[in-house]
């Protein structure tokens, strides 16, 4: 089915946004892939800029080191429980005006936390902060999707945008040291309300509105539970790793969290319009595509947090050697994003997934042989940066993988799905994983042990989703089944 919008039709001489007429992107093309990858950066950057800015944070506010956790876990909890959520109301109500409601909102929150004169109103900033991420993330991606036509022109796209995805994360990491060391934490705050202010201006013009010709009523109990479901699971994961899973708070809603997403699974089963359809999740694609998406994604946040403070701490690097290891990673990544959509078109996006996991797990597990010698730097910066190479493979991979075969009504589910995927893989990595550095008596053991596991968990993902997907049946395939 066609998809309703708000512009107007093109001239017979000027093709539509993204399609296969003509290979080069027009100016248009790249004006509205500029806004949509320059709003998800910022979202990913959003993630790991204030990390390294916390105890100076909590020192000019006056947080106890107990509460600084929850400036993470107040930005992670809206933006991933509410993501689902949002990108069916895209669906339905219009992702453009949704887009550019969230990205109103992030600007305004990341001013307030800017500026913020004591906790409760830092902590406000960043939860709204999150919120406006949960609409921008999936209504972002969507328009990405519905804009450019699949085959070359998405893959292209969605290669640009994994990439500056991927980037953001691991630049927020250097850049918050930098920016906190020359000009105090709210600078990093500043640098967020910055990037919303440019990219607001610009969007109206540029981007096209987009809906499902319906207007299927929304799953009210539906979205109650998966919400639910996600801010509990999100909650406990991003508090044991601080506090561990033995307080009493962190297993209730453990437990709440995973009965709220099996009534969610009941819910969804009987009523007519459902907010995830479970026919699409039964799609080999789109259930493998996005375990994919889940374990890269996860995996490699926890690689490059435990990697931040073996490279200061054991190796006693500074910061802007640190950041000097992973500007190397990033360059790389760069490279490997515009490589990626070519190989893809050669061999399919699920035989690149595979691969591409294969190829992460392997260079992880060259981790394994750093020590505490000054030479090990060498290693790390070899084998992260080639890992990452891979990574962005498997994110712009796992992305098609999903998308690929979904009509256009139902982009906004499945972006919300591949976004979701995305934003839980950051969250629940550094708990799970992260945590065994940072208790450790003795860091480097512990990044050891981190490291192998992560290596061992990658690589079985890959084995299993070769499985899953039949990458030997059919060489290229774009179907979705």
């Amino acid at each position: 089915m066609a998809i309703d919008t708000t512009t107007s039709a093109p001239t017979p001489t000027t093709p539509p946004l993204g399609t296969p007429r003509s290979p080069r992107m027009s100016t248009r093309d790249k004006l509205v892939l500029f806004v949509l990858c320059a709003a998800q950066f910022m979202v990913a950057l959003d993630f790991s800029v204030l990390n390294v800015a916390l105890p100076v944070l909590g020192a000019d506010l006056g947080m106890s080191q107990s509460a600084l956790q929850w400036a993470v876990t107040a930005f992670a909890l809206p933006s991933g429980g509410f993501l689902l959520l949002f990108g069916r109301i895209g669906d339905l109500y219009g992702r453009r005006k949704l887009f550019l409601t969230g990205l109103a909102l992030f600007a305004a929150a990341s001013v307030l936390a800017t500026f913020a004169w004591d906790p409760a109103s830092f902590l406000a900033g960043r939860a709204l902060q999150g919120l406006g991420a949960a609409v921008i993330v999936p209504t972002g991606m969507s328009l990405l999707t519905t804009t450019f036509a699949e085959g070359p022109a998405r893959d292209r796209a969605l290669g640009i945008s994994g990439t500056l995805m991927s980037l953001g994360f691991t630049i927020g990491v250097v850049a918050g040291g930098v920016l906190t060391d020359a000009l105090g934490w709210r600078s990093t705050m500043g640098l967020l309300a910055v990037f919303a202010l440019v990219v607001l201006p610009l969007a109206p013009g540029l981007l096209p509105e987009s809906r499902t010709p319906q207007r299927p009523h929304l799953d009210v109990p539906g979205a109650i539970t998966v919400t639910g479901g996600l801010l509990s699971l999100i909650y406990a994961l991003t508090t044991a790793a601080d506090d561990g899973f033995a307080r009493a708070d962190v297993i209730a809603t453990l437990i709440a969290g995973l009965a709220l997403l099996a009534a969610f699974a009941v819910v969804e089963s009987r009523t007519e319009s459902p907010l995830v359809s479970l026919p699409m999740l039964r799609r080999r694609s789109v259930a493998w595509g996005n375990l994919g998406g889940l374990v890269t994604f996860s995996m490699m946040s926890t690689v490059v947090f435990v990697l931040t403070l073996y490279l200061q701490e054991v190796l006693g690097l500074s910061a802007w050697e640190t950041g000097l290891v992973f500007g190397v990673q990033g360059v790389l990544s760069v490279i490997a994003g515009s490589l990626t959509p070519r190989f893809i078109s050669r061999l399919g996006a699920r035989r690149i997934l595979v691969l591409s996991l294969a190829g992460q797990g392997a260079f992880g597990a060259a981790l394994l042989f750093l020590n505490a010698q000054s030479w090990s730097v060498w290693l790390v910066t070899a084998a992260l940066s080639l890992a990452s190479m891979f990574h962005l493979g498997a994110i712009i991979s796992y992305g098609l993988t999903v998308t690929s075969g979904v009509p256009d009504e139902e982009q906004g589910l499945a972006t919300g799905l591949v976004t979701s995927t995305q934003q839980v893989g950051i969250t629940i990595g550094i708990p799970l994983l992260g945590v065994l550095a940072t208790t450790s008596g003795d860091l480097l053991s512990g990044t050891r042990t981190v490291l192998a596991l992560d290596a061992a968990i990658v690589l079985a993902a890959a084995a299993l989703i070769a499985v899953g997907l039949r990458t030997g049946r059919t060489a290229g395939s774009r179907d979705g089944d």
